[in-house]
């Protein structure tokens, strides 16, 4: 192109990460439609319906490479401002059919405005906890007012809770002076007190009461904050029953998909990270009233809050500037344990004076996320070396025993999530999450999000008819690399082969490489779904960091071998483990001993709300615990570029070598492979 040729916009959309050049004046809705993002519309683009409500981005975005103005959109119309005027419209809003391109632009769809809603695989695992919550209800008797023996409703109040219940010391909440009196009236000096006593010996504190003998449910949420997405669960604090869940993207992911990118738009965005604390406090308020609502009580009830994440989120949650945890030495602004009124962080859907506990955090790249998988999973009361991986778009890493336990996190990007993926999607209905290729045809078949059918099977097509099959989401991806590789169709250094190298028309040519085409529903006017070689490289970098930083805590250890690994996290537990060991996510290891916790920070943080003690054993543990500094350590680029071969080019896999037959092939010839059939240049 000649240098003063003039580049129509970039239109960037999150959270799918699907980009692409579009003239000015095209409509946002259509080109989303162009991308096959995942936007709706019910009008056909008249500006009647709103379903096509899109939030674009402003600033300077390192990640994607461009910088929004305040001009890259249309300017608001006319259409825009009835219908704000009729029926509202969220501040920042655009309606996409009527918002048009004017220059480059990153454009956020919000959850509501996506067709295929988002599945969040968070969900709250069964574990057993010895309930002894921060926040329980009591029922006391007052002492009337008496002129003889003059005192104050709240210090009589007190009385009775240290004579009836051993709660000495108790102090009046926010809030609860201007109520008490009318309230013990009521209830004729009877009353249902809520009242929170901390772990460390503070004084307690009495949160809400209530006259007479209320039945009324206590509440509180362990909230799991990841970079990608958030879930919550509502605990009933008398049982530790989870009565709701529910999970939402982190609406941050416009500001930048991975930590550092978030990092960097605060340092090059004055206000930035005050926008991304007012962005996550509002998703968490939504998600309080939407469990609230699915368990049909109100946010009144809900009386405390855990909240683990990782040091980003942490920091953006207070209202922290988290400019400092992207340069050595990281440093946090605090690592200790935090108690907190739930009103200083935003978070006015619970109630007024309820109290919100963070989990220490390990370290600047080690959070309370990892913490919390940590005293879930126990490594420190673990016989056997056992190695912990959360993985996500940051992951974090613990190995350990009774004898040491030692941490650290590393940078696998969004790969894994589906982002940066040609075909790639988050997990929702219609994407591909599993894959099989068949090793003589090297015809594939897959299963895809809300069918329990294969491809192959009969009654396929009209099961999947609603969803359509849209395109390939985080676990899809890794057992579709996986198999490629374990059918011949993809060699150790990763390069696919041509249709001449594997025997299948499937191997399509695609500029100078190769891709493989897993579904072709262009007939049907679906999406062609193929795995490219950018796809490969993409993954190859997210499971050499996840691996190199494995093989830091191993070589801490003197070790080359553990006993068992365990994936955790919301997308860990969606992985084949079969699939991760042939990709080379995870150092080699029997099958048998490779399991999934699920979401085990999520559970970290259920424990944390329902046991003081877990509290008190987590922030010693975590004192105990050994971090690794992937960024400064030597090595670590020498076990990321080994780790980039699949499995790996240095390390032997004999235990996978028991159960899976790697072909020997090798596509780079300089002649009809590698380079899409081009010879290498040379000199």
């Amino acid at each position: 192109m000649p240098a003063d040729a003039i580049q129509d916009p970039l239109v960037i959309f999150t959270p799918s990460g699907k980009r692409g050049r579009f003239p000015a004046g095209t409509p946002v809705l259509s080109a989303a439609r162009a991308l096959g993002v995942d936007l709706d519309s019910v009008c056909g683009g008249r500006g009647i319906c709103s379903k096509c409500q899109i939030t674009p981005g402003y600033g300077d975005f390192p990640k994607h490479g461009v910088s929004v103005g305040p001009d890259a959109l249309s300017p608001w119309n006319a259409v825009e401002q009835r219908y704000k005027d009729k029926r509202g419209l969220t501040e920042g809003r655009r309606l996409g059919c009527q918002a048009c391109v004017a220059g480059d632009v990153v454009i956020d769809v919000p959850p509501e405005s996506q067709v295929h809603k988002q599945v969040i695989r968070k969900s709250a695992d069964a574990r057993a906890v010895a309930m002894d919550p921060a926040t329980r209800r009591v029922y006391v008797e007052v002492a009337e007012p008496d002129m003889h023996e003059p005192s104050g409703d709240f210090q009589r109040l007190a009385a009775a809770l240290a004579a009836q219940w051993g709660i000495a010391g108790a102090e009046p909440g926010p809030g609860l002076l201007p109520r008490l009196q009318g309230v013990l009236r009521k209830g004729g000096w009877t009353a249902t007190a809520i009242v929170h006593a901390d772990h460390r010996g503070g004084a307690p504190r009495v949160l809400d009461l209530r006259p007479g003998f209320d039945e009324g449910g206590v509440y509180g949420l362990a909230i799991d904050l990841g970079s990608t997405t958030i879930a919550a669960h509502l605990v009933d604090l008398e049982t530790g029953a989870v009565r709701a869940s529910a999970g939402v993207m982190n609406p941050q992911i416009r500001f930048g998909e991975d930590l550092m990118s978030r990092v960097s738009y605060a340092m090059m965005n004055p206000g930035g990270d005050a926008e991304m604390t007012a962005v996550v406090r509002a998703a968490l308020n939504d998600l309080a009233r939407a469990v609230a609502a699915e368990a049909q009580t109100e946010g009144a009830r809900i009386y405390e809050a855990v909240i683990v994440c990782n040091p980003v989120m942490h920091h953006l949650l207070l209202g922290i500037d988290p400019v400092e945890l992207g340069q050595a030495p990281f440093a946090l602004a605090t690592s200790e344990s935090l108690s907190l009124d739930a009103r200083d962080l935003g978070l006015s859907a619970l109630n007024a004076a309820a109290r919100v506990y963070l989990l220490p955090c390990i370290a600047g790249h080690v959070g309370a996320d990892a913490a919390a998988v940590a005293l879930a999973e126990e490594p420190d009361q673990s016989d056997d070396l056992v190695l912990i991986v959360d993985v996500g778009t940051n992951a974090e890493i613990l190995l350990g025993s009774r004898a040491r336990v030692l941490a650290c996190s590393s940078p696998t990007g969004p790969a894994f999530e589906g982002a940066q993926i040609s075909s790639g999607q988050r997990a929702a209905p219609g994407a591909i999450e599993r894959v099989e290729i068949d090793a003589a045809t090297k015809e594939p078949r897959f299963r895809v999000i809300g069918c329990d059918l294969w491809s192959d099977d009969p009654g396929f097509a009209a099961a999947t008819a609603a969803s359509g099959i849209t395109g390939i989401c985080g676990s899809g991806i890794i057992e579709a690399v996986a198999e490629m590789r374990m059918s011949g169709l993809l060699d150790p250094s990763g390069l696919i082969g041509s249709a001449e190298q594997t025997g299948t028309a499937r191997c399509i040519p695609e500029g100078r490489t190769h891709a493989y085409l897993l579904h072709d529903g262009s007939a049907e006017g679906g999406p062609r779904i193929l795995v490219t070689q950018g796809d490969i490289r993409a993954i190859q970098l997210a499971k050499s960091a996840l691996y190199a930083g494995a093989r830091l805590l191993m070589d801490e250890l003197g070790i080359d071998r553990v006993d068992r690994v365990v994936l955790a996290g919301a997308f860990g537990a969606h992985i084949s483990p079969r699939h991760a060991m042939v990709l080379g996510m995870i150092p080699d290891a029997p099958l048998a001993q490779v399991t999934s916790a699920g979401n085990a920070a999520g559970t970290g943080a259920r424990i944390a709300l329902c046991s003081r003690a877990a509290r008190s054993r987590i922030e010693g543990v975590v004192g105990r615990i050994h971090k690794v500094e992937t960024a400064i350590e030597p090595r670590f680029q020498e076990h990321f570029v080994n780790a980039n071969a699949i499995p790996h080019a240095v390390d032997p896999f004999p235990e996978l070598a028991r159960v899976v037959t790697l072909p020997d092939v090798g596509f780079n010839t300089g002649g009809s492979g590698g380079e899409g059939g081009r010879r290498r240049r040379r000199g």
